[in-house]
């Protein structure tokens, strides 16, 4: 398989490939190239923290705590950065790469937050679970979850006060998109809903009493529905597929639509929903590996850092710092936006989050300092500038520059940029590129992902 189509798969179907990785997979078809990516996957390993007193917590113990100086909440939000640290150190080092990457496009699918780290790690690793599996079983599973109860108001949805909020965003976000149902599909699907409740340890509890069981008119079809009978109906419909096909097309392949593509897409996604074999489909597909789709998209901040992770090893030495990072980049795991999730494309760009884009490698990589230095330069502006003004450094990591050598030490500087930069690069930073004076392969990297075309994948 040629090494270029390798390196554009392993970006939308993992996070970059390594070096060593790569010249074994060139000799491979593409066939086998793929089918490794999926074999890799098949083991399901869920995320696991040490969730200390939330392990035995009872209800009662919880409410009487939180009366008194609310300290299971406090415990619960620290743990919440605990697992977004942990979720991105899977993110960079798993070997279930293709099952990660997948888990992570479905929580901008599913998109649901909880402030309770009980519900917010069970819902994690439902996603996990189903990221490759059978996507009816996948979405009964999430209206299930005490996380997306609790998100979209599943709990206040009762007999005689029928709540729309999850209704709705699941025909709206979830299957079929805006125009694809009518307002009484929402009001009668939620009829169907009713009674859909939680255990305190998250485990699902349907109230009977709290069930509408009369007759529901959804689709051109009536019955005494509950809410599994709905999403049934839902995926008989063929625009479901195509809303899903469509979704995952923008996120790993381009955000600009090719409908052809999508329907041959949906064409294996329906009636079955395996969402495996719809995803063999597409990186089989000859039209995934056209020039147009190389390095087209921009990296998400998420991809962004687990990319530049992957390449050097490093550590933040303040979880604090880690967060304000993904907050000021646009992305916070596990703390989307709104219920439709992180818009993604063009929207991770703006003139603020793009400056700090630019100068990320060298303050993570580097203590802050920008390496600019051209041929025949012996001072760095830039650094000059940041000793006057910078009392102590924005951001505090360590840093494995010994990995980093150990996977491209024995590289060419002309090598370490094919591997880095994925997209074509511009002719004025191809000169820019040139003119640079070459000292270290490390500095070479970090000038290599400090450019606007480290940005794309």
């Amino acid at each position: 398989m040629d090494k270029k189509h390798i390196q554009h798969l392993y970006w939308r179907a993992s996070f970059g490939v390594k070096p060593s990785q790569l010249k074994k997979l060139s000799a491979l078809s593409r066939k086998e190239v793929v089918d490794q990516l999926f074999d890799a996957s098949r083991v399901i390993t869920p995320l696991y923290i040490d969730l200390g007193s939330f392990k035995n917590l009872s209800k009662e113990a919880f409410i009487k705590e939180t009366k008194k100086e609310r300290e299971f909440i406090t415990e619960s939000r620290e743990l919440l950065k605990v697992l977004n640290k942990k979720w991105t150190h899977r993110l960079v080092n798993t070997k279930q790469s293709l099952r990660e990457r997948m888990t992570l496009f479905w929580a901008n699918h599913f998109v649901c937050s909880d402030d309770f780290i009980t519900y917010s790690l069970k819902f994690n690793n439902t996603l996990r679970t189903h990221a490759l599996g059978n996507f009816r079983d996948f979405i009964k599973a999430i209206s299930k979850e005490a996380a997306m109860i609790r998100y979209l108001d599943l709990k206040q949805n009762r007999k005689s006060n029928p709540n729309e909020n999850f209704a709705r965003e699941l025909m709206e976000l979830f299957t079929l998109g805006v125009g694809n149902y009518t307002e009484d599909d929402i009001k009668e699907s939620a009829k169907a809903f009713t009674g859909y409740n939680h255990s305190f340890d998250g485990e699902f509890v349907f109230n009977e009493k709290k069930h509408d069981d009369d007759f529901k008119y959804f689709f051109g079809k009536s019955g005494r529905y509950k809410g599994d009978d709905i999403i049934d109906i839902i995926l008989e419909q063929r625009a479901c597929a195509t809303f899903i096909c469509r979704k995952i097309y923008a996120y790993f392949v381009n955000n600009k639509i090719n409908e052809r593509h999508v329907d041959e897409m949906a064409k294996q996604f329906f009636p079955n929903y395996n969402i495996e074999a719809l995803m063999h489909f597409v990186f089989m597909s000859d039209w995934f590996y056209n020039e147009e789709h190389i390095g087209a998209k921009i990296k998400s901040p998420i991809e962004l850092l687990v990319g530049m992770q992957r390449v050097t090893p490093f550590t933040f030495l303040k979880m604090t710092d880690f967060l304000r990072l993904q907050k000021h980049l646009g992305q916070t795991l596990l703390n989307p936006p709104n219920v439709a999730g992180w818009k993604g494309g063009r929207h991770w760009i703006d003139s603020n989050t793009i400056l700090l884009r630019l100068k990320l490698p060298s303050v993570i990589l580097n203590d802050g300092q920008i390496s600019t230095v051209e041929k025949g330069d012996f001072n760095d502006a830039f650094k000059e500038y940041q000793d006057l003004h910078t009392k102590r450094k924005p951001l505090k990591t360590k840093v494995n520059w010994n990995a980093f050598n150990e996977l491209y030490g024995s590289l060419s500087f002309q090598e370490i940029e094919q591997l880095l930069i994925t997209t074509k690069i511009n002719v004025g930073t191809k000169a820019y590129l040139n003119n640079l004076s070459k000292v270290s392969k490390k500095s070479y990297c970090i000038q290599l992902m400090s450019l606007p075309e480290y940005q794309m994948c």
